[in-house]
């Protein structure tokens, strides 16, 4: 039995619903790194670090392969790092919103 389209859609929202792997997200925009400059950007503990690499990776979200030593990361589509720009985007136009209300609130008080 399929799962819903709304349902895998928040799925996937509830992935990035965590800052460590937002942040591994972002990190990788600008191409594979390996897990240990992965650590060194984020400050977390190796083994919640690794946790949320798993999360991302049974989402899809990157992959991961082996360099000799080294585990890399990379994001599975260039999709991710637009999600995350649509991301900004929102972001943007609703704080730029509350600054705007914010505003009218402060000066609508003066004219009473």
């Amino acid at each position: 039995m399929s799962v819903p389209l709304y349902q895998a859609k928040a799925e996937l929202f509830r992935t990035l619903g965590h800052p460590v792997r937002i942040r591994v997200l972002e990190l990788l925009q600008d191409g594979p790194k390996p897990v240990r400059d992965l650590l060194a950007a984020i400050d977390v503990e190796a083994s919640n670090l690794s946790q949320q690499l798993a999360v991302l990776r049974r989402a899809g979200m990157v992959t991961s392969s082996r360099e000799g030593a080294l585990v890399m990361y990379a994001l599975s589509t260039p999709d991710v790092a637009d999600l995350l720009a649509a991301g900004r985007r929102i972001l943007g136009a609703v704080l730029t919103d509350r600054d705007a209300l914010l505003d009218e609130l402060r000066s609508s008080g003066t004219q009473r």
